[in-house]
């Protein structure tokens, strides 16, 4: 049985996958083996978890740690929570919320794991939240020689080995900062007009969360905030009279609660409900990228005009915000930044040559990829990133051909 990605567009090119079942076989596996890599809940579009290095003939082993104690240890004095690496979201947010607390934000899916969402730099929205990464306080990892490392937020190397796409070591757990439980209400809006581009800072700024689907023609808005909302002409929209899907004509069944009822943190800031096959169950593909929010309302009226050349290969667009950090890799790195998500249909050849379009276009805003996702210009690799990996993994045992492209200098 070939082991692939969740969209299916990348067949993992292992040697062997292991499953190792304790944190001292995980140590043996990584110090006895030559190239090795770990794999979360496979939901990136590309091949940063793929275990091949210079050429499919030369691959390494993969290790998935599905089967490792999944022990999640809340410390409520320091209010902060440790957490197994492989764990995903719709599994810790409710043991969270029953234990009173809650983390600052979630990303659209809750199915995604923990540790591979903060080593790419996976995000929700909000003006005032950072990426899901921003939430790591401390990292526990297995480097080359089957040693555990850990590093912690002030630590010098800590910036660097919270976003590091895998190339420093396996990822065991991350510790994350709680703040209280809370609720929200979760509201869309029909019929945003391009006019109203030029009041996104209010309009994005108007919840805790907020959300911008279109097809750079039609425009919806997903508003996630405490307070009632009862504008009746909320910047010229109209509120949805029933359940919507981010997808128009899709089934909301698979959608968190809509239409203001007030729920808990983690049951409306992500989009999709856990139970449900997470958004369309593998069959797209998706790119992101991200620019400093002051280029926000001029990159989208750009996006807006070459719309008649994104839409026919494009299923949905999302905009949302993201708070800047002082993480290495992060895509929010020293900056607020505006997250421009594109979920295309699965046809790479099509696929291709519009997002090559997008990113020619959106070029004079310094955009910056999603780490799990499609893109095909790189950026820059910081020198101190390059120099970490090169103490920690000075032979390459955790290099792919993703990251060598990364670190090429």
């Amino acid at each position: 049985m070939k082991l692939t990605n969740w969209a299916g567009n990348t067949t993992f090119r292992a040697r062997d996958v292991h499953h190792p079942t304790t944190l001292t076989e995980l140590q043996r596996l990584v110090a006895a083996g030559d190239r090795v890599r770990a794999l979360g809940s496979g939901h990136s579009f590309n091949d940063v978890a793929d275990a091949f290095h210079d050429a499919p003939d030369v691959a390494g082993d993969l290790v998935v740690l599905d089967r490792m104690p999944e022990t999640v240890e809340i410390d409520s004095a320091a209010r902060q929570v440790r957490v197994p690496a492989r764990m995903t979201y719709a599994r810790l947010a409710p043991l969270l919320h029953e234990a009173g607390f809650a983390l600052a934000n979630m990303a659209s899916l809750p199915h995604i794991s923990v540790a591979g969402s903060v080593a790419t730099g996976t995000h929700g929205s909000g003006i005032a939240q950072p990426s899901l990464s921003a939430a790591v306080s401390a990292v526990n990892l297995v480097t080359a020689d089957g040693s555990v490392l850990t590093l912690a937020r002030g630590d010098a190397d800590f910036p660097g080995a919270v976003v590091a796409l895998g190339a420093l070591g396996v990822v065991t757990t991350l510790t994350l900062d709680l703040v209280p439980a809370f609720e929200l209400r979760q509201y869309v809006r029909e019929g945003l007009s391009t006019d109203a581009l030029a009041d996104f800072e209010a309009i994005m700024s108007a919840g805790y969360s907020v959300s911008l689907f279109t097809d750079w023609r039609d425009t919806r808005v997903w508003l996630k905030r405490a307070d009632e909302l009862t504008t009746p002409d909320w910047y010229g929209t109209t509120p949805a009279p029933a359940p919507r899907h981010p997808l128009p004509g899709m089934s909301a069944d698979s959608c968190t609660v809509q239409l203001g009822v007030p729920g808990p943190w983690h049951e409306r800031l992500p989009h999709f409900r856990p139970d449900f096959p997470p958004s369309g169950a593998g069959d797209e593909l998706q790119s992101e990228l991200l620019l400093p929010r002051e280029h926000a309302v001029k990159a989208l009226r750009e996006l807006y005009a070459i719309g008649e050349r994104i839409r026919p290969v494009l299923h949905i667009a999302e905009v949302r915000t993201v708070a800047a950090d002082d993480l290495w890799l992060s895509p929010f790195h020293g900056r607020d930044s505006v997250a421009i998500h594109f979920t295309w249909v699965k046809d790479p050849a099509g696929v291709l040559p519009v997002l090559e379009l997008v990113e020619e276009t959106l070029a004079p805003f310094d955009p910056r990829p999603h780490w799990g996702k499609l893109f095909t210009r790189w950026p820059s690799c910081p020198d101190r990133f390059r120099s970490l990996v090169g103490r920690l993994d000075p032979a390459g045992k955790f290099a792919n051909g993703f990251t060598r492209i990364l670190l090429r200098e």
